[in-house]
């Protein structure tokens, strides 16, 4: 057989594999199309469809009304907030699951999980007992001396970021524990042994190679946070309002589906446009070592 006639046979074989494989992804790439993409078309058409036709008006609104921009930036704010604090605290309890020996890792990883088991209105009303004036917190701080007055807890935007990073620590302790724990333990004494002390160790060994689990870590705290309405909504008490809040009011109070549409595919694009900035700077298949 002829060189060409090898390299034709090559593309046959490469050719019907790539339809094998699109054949076995068609259902699931039809359901997404279907669940994701149809409800997307549908918010987008919504958003420059009125009485009249084809209109930019509620686009106009959220440029022009300063109330749409102000509720945009606290969104972003609490969940890059939320984001941060979760890594700080996540990492401590995903770094000690994965080096605990024992039963002590399955202890942890339980507590972690523990939320998990509980609803997240019952959590958020909780937070709402322990953080009001005469809560847990304020009776305290009373009896110790440390303030005079009851501290204004709840219904602030304190008590929206304690309760959403409450909820979301688990969403970066087990990226984060799956990352740690795929860490050699050889590279470890490799670098006790070579005469690296602790931090240093911590700083050119671990922390690199957890990088994918803070960042796959962050990527879904991040997401998660965009969308809460239910926590701000409660601990927030009308003070600390995010997009859900607005796409929420602008259906119930207002029945305009037409703006709430347009917030909403805003700010998709807005963190459409965030990923692929950060993905310009920093590419994903360089942090989670597929490059």
């Amino acid at each position: 057989m002829s060189h060409q006639a090898i390299n034709n046979a090559l593309a046959r074989a490469d050719r019907s594999e790539q339809m094998l494989y699109l054949l076995l992804f068609a259902p699931a790439l039809l359901l997404v199309l279907l669940f994701l993409g149809g409800p997307l078309a549908v918010l987008a058409y919504q958003s420059i469809h009125g009485p009249d036709g084809l209109t930019f008006v509620n686009y106009l609104r959220i440029l022009q009304e300063p109330v749409y921009w102000k509720t945009y930036f606290d969104t972003f704010k609490i969940s890059v907030l939320v984001t941060i604090l979760s890594i700080a605290l996540g990492y401590p309890l995903a770094y000690a699951a994965a080096v605990a020996r024992g039963i002590w890792s399955t202890v942890i990883l339980a507590l972690v999980m523990l939320p998990f088991w509980t609803s997240v209105l019952v959590r958020t009303y909780s937070w709402l007992v322990i953080l009001q004036r005469k809560g847990i917190v304020n009776t305290t701080l009373l009896a110790l001396g440390v303030i005079d007055t009851p501290l204004s807890l709840s219904h602030s935007f304190t008590a929206v970021l304690i309760g959403m990073l409450h909820v979301m620590i688990p969403f970066m302790v087990f990226p984060l524990y799956a990352a740690l724990s795929k860490i050699p333990s050889e590279l470890l004494h490799a670098g006790h042994s070579l005469g690296g002390g602790p931090v240093y160790v911590f700083r050119r060994i671990i922390l690199p190679l957890s990088l994918p689990g803070v960042f796959a870590g962050s990527v879904l705290v991040f997401i998660l946070c965009l969308g809460f309405y239910l926590t701000p909504e409660l601990l927030g008490g009308g003070k600390t309002i995010m997009v859900s809040s607005l796409v929420q009011r602008n259906v119930e109070l207002y029945l305009h589906f037409g703006a709430a549409s347009a917030v909403a595919m805003v700010l998709l694009a807005t963190v459409l446009l965030i990923f692929w900035t950060v993905n310009r700077v920093l590419p994903v298949e360089k942090i989670v070592g597929m490059k």
